[in-house]
């Protein structure tokens, strides 16, 4: 429900409605880059470099890889004037999972990243959110020189629920990050008139 306040001059003011959305996957999948591609405002980013302690993060497919995300990371897209999404990104080793429970309290979805080359990695939030009942939809994040799987494929492999969105997009692109929130929302919203109708 869209809210209308006045300001001194009595004219009328739309208040946005605003609505958590997580951004889940592996270790390496790029949900700290997909929320500073999209946000709005400088995201709020909680980045530690890697402990280098034999077996604390696996670095396998993602060599290059040199921080990680140890809390959230933070941001904030509006999609229309009525409506506000506010990103919150999990860190994704398994050690750092006892947030999730605090992170995941209100949220309307979440988006899962798929990263290709190890896509076993995206298991462990695709489970989490079926076993809450969190809608959610998996992004497969396209790297550069790296293979590229069909959609439907991806969602194979993955043994997703019938209906579950998979989509393709470029993390370090706001468009198609934005793209991929859209998809989120609105499959959110057909879930609900699905749910509605079967009253």
């Amino acid at each position: 429900m869209d809210s209308v306040r006045s300001d001194r001059n009595g004219a009328s003011s739309r208040i946005p409605v605003a609505l958590k959305i997580l951004i889940a996957g592996g270790f390496g999948a790029g949900k700290t880059t997909m929320v500073g591609s999209v946000s709005e405002i400088r995201p709020l980013q909680t980045e530690e470099i890697l402990t280098g302690v034999e077996g604390a993060d696996e670095v396998d497919g993602v060599e290059g890889k040199t921080t990680t995300t140890v809390t959230m990371d933070f941001g904030r897209i509006t999609i229309t004037e009525d409506l506000q999404l506010y990103l919150f990104g999990t860190p994704g080793q398994d050690r750092f999972w006892f947030l999730w429970d605090e992170l995941s309290q209100g949220a309307l979805g979440a988006v899962v990243l798929a990263d290709t080359r190890r896509l076993a990695d995206c298991f462990p939030s695709i489970d989490y959110f079926e076993q809450r009942g969190t809608p959610f939809v998996v992004a497969v994040n396209c790297f550069e020189a790296e293979q590229r799987f069909a959609a439907d494929a991806v969602g194979r492999a993955l043994d997703l629920d019938p209906g579950v969105p998979v989509v393709l997009f470029d993390a370090r692109e706001p468009l198609g990050a934005r793209n991929v929130l859209i998809e989120l929302v609105e499959y959110v919203a057909r879930r609900q008139l699905l749910a509605a109708g079967t009253r």
